[in-house]
């Protein structure tokens, strides 16, 4: 589905407030990757959790997969760009990512599922991003999606296209939308020089990772396989991103603060320690989804 519009000129975009290069690490059963969205930046940029990267034409960072985890509290949002990994949880739910999908996991009051390739050799590439619910929906009943590449709206400007996973643009609805936290999701492309605008709330935390290439966030340059946090300006309304010599692809990401307290321990979110406690016994004693 493609809608194209007209630009709409910002008065007043943000700027940057610092930029993030990521910390290499593993996960799963040893799968390399790259933390942007790490714990320490979780207030900052909530209702926002974790951001991971992995890209890699070699097997053996990934072939091992996500085996079996528990999680509680949060959703998972998997962006998929090249490579196939198998999804099954212990709600029944089974799908399959495939390049351009996105997957969308409410793990809720808990789910235990895993992630495993369904590929030998090959590149794989994508995102996952960790998305907080708010307090009165943390023990909800557990959801999956699968959103294949024709389900997700594609907004088209000139030099631009824009893949619309969550929230709206230039008045095109994302596949997915949530009252709670009022996600926004974009994965942008843009031709070399060519500029896009995104109106944001002046109230909405949001960064910008570039993946492809570089781009300017108003006067500060961005490179590939950075993050740029959005500064807070009071009446701010909206992010200008411009494209290098090259073009560029990048990850715009915002949404609504919750302002709730937040307690962490591994794959489990909460908002107290009482309930984290809570969380680990269930598991122990298996009664998760």
């Amino acid at each position: 589905m493609q809608a194209s519009t007209t630009d709409t000129r910002l008065q007043h975009p943000r700027s940057v407030e610092r930029l993030v290069q990521g910390q290499a690490t593993s996960d799963g059963a040893g799968v390399k990757l790259v933390r942007l969205l790490t714990q320490d930046l979780q207030r900052r940029l909530d209702p926002f959790l974790m951001l991971d990267a992995f890209a890699t034409d070699n097997p053996g960072d990934y072939i091992g997969g996500f085996p079996d985890h528990p999680h509680r509290g949060f959703e998972t949002v998997t962006v998929m760009l090249e490579g196939r990994m198998r999804h099954r949880d212990s709600a029944g739910n089974e799908g399959l990512l495939a390049p351009g999908s996105v997957q969308w996991m409410t793990a809720g009051r808990g789910v235990i599922h895993s992630e495993m390739p369904e590929q030998q050799d090959g590149r794989m590439e994508g995102f996952q991003l960790w998305l907080n619910l708010p307090a009165r929906d943390k023990l909800c009943a557990p959801a999956y999606r699968d959103i294949s590449p024709d389900q997700i709206p594609t907004l088209t400007q000139p030099g631009v296209s824009v893949r619309v996973i969550a929230g709206s643009s230039h008045g095109v609805a994302g596949a997915v939308q949530r009252d709670g936290t009022e996600p926004l999701l974009l994965d942008i492309r843009l031709e070399p020089g060519a500029r896009f605008e995104q109106p944001l709330p002046a109230a909405h935390n949001g960064f910008v990772h570039v993946y492809r290439g570089e781009l300017s966030v108003g006067d500060t340059l961005v490179r590939q396989r950075r993050m740029a946090i959005l500064a807070q300006h009071a009446g701010s309304d909206g992010v200008r991103l411009q494209a290098g010599t090259d073009g560029a692809r990048a990850l715009l990401v915002a949404g609504r603060p919750l302002g709730e307290p937040i307690a962490q321990y591994g794959p489990f979110v909460m908002n107290s320690d009482a309930e984290i406690f809570q969380a680990v016994e269930d598991f122990r004693a298996g009664r998760l989804a």
